[in-house]
């Protein structure tokens, strides 16, 4: 937020503007608000050092799992405009895809092992999905809500995407994150743990934002969407 609000005032000083929109115009790449995050216990890195892929413990891994999962119902809160979805396309470096992948900067998850030597303090994840419209401290905790829930479940990460999922046959690409506010919104909705996360009084508000948001924007084009929503981030 700090760096933000400093690159605005720098511009205004220069005579210029910055916009952090998900989508400055329409059909171009737009703004990404990626989170990177790692996860600690008893002083380790818990995404280096272990027996898994890339040297993910067991515990590391369990979390990136349950987030990998999470991620149609985390689009609500990490990608809530109308104008997210104008971004989150394939190709244009958005995380679109519901898969994993080392440096793979298409995947919606992508492992960050770190430079040889500093992977103890420096391996960790990057969530590419999410855009600058979020808030960001709704996101945070629902991330970290999701990998106090599931770091200890065991859970496996399915097969790694080494390759921009859009150059794959149709047959062998992974799911497509959710297309609309609206899809993301029913995915939340069905998801126990963020909303027991978010408390249901913040919930049932963060809901009916998203969809009379959707309303007001529904049978608006793409530049009309652009267009409305370039100043408000």
């Amino acid at each position: 937020m700090l760096v933000k609000e400093t690159i605005r005032a720098v511009s205004q000083a220069h005579g210029l503007r910055a916009s952090f929109a998900p989508v400055v115009v329409a059909g171009r790449v737009g703004n990404g608000g990626h989170l990177h995050c790692s996860a600690w216990s008893g002083g380790r890195n818990l995404f280096t050092g272990g027996e898994g892929p890339y040297g993910l413990t067991g515990r590391g891994q369990s979390i990136l799992a349950g987030l990998l999962d999470a991620l149609p119902a985390l689009c609500a809160i990490g990608a809530p405009s109308v104008a997210s979805y104008l971004r989150l396309v394939p190709q244009r470096w958005a995380g679109p895809w519901q898969c994993w992948g080392r440096e793979n900067r298409e995947a919606a998850l992508r492992l960050v092992t770190g430079t040889a030597g500093t992977e103890a303090e420096s391996a960790n994840a990057e969530i590419k999905c999410f855009d600058a419209s979020a808030n960001p401290y709704l996101v945070v905790g629902a991330v970290a809500a999701l990998a106090a829930a599931t770091v200890d479940e065991g859970r496996a990460l399915p097969a790694e995407v080494t390759v921009d999922p859009a150059t794959l046959p149709p047959g062998g690409r992974p799911p497509c994150l959710p297309g609309s506010v609206l899809e993301a919104v029913d995915h939340l909705t069905g998801d126990g743990r963020l909303r027991a996360a978010l408390g249901e009084p913040l919930f049932e508000a963060f809901v009916a934002v998203r969809r009379a948001e959707a309303e007001l924007f529904a049978g608006w084009s793409d530049d009309e969407v652009a267009a409305a929503t370039r100043w408000r981030y």
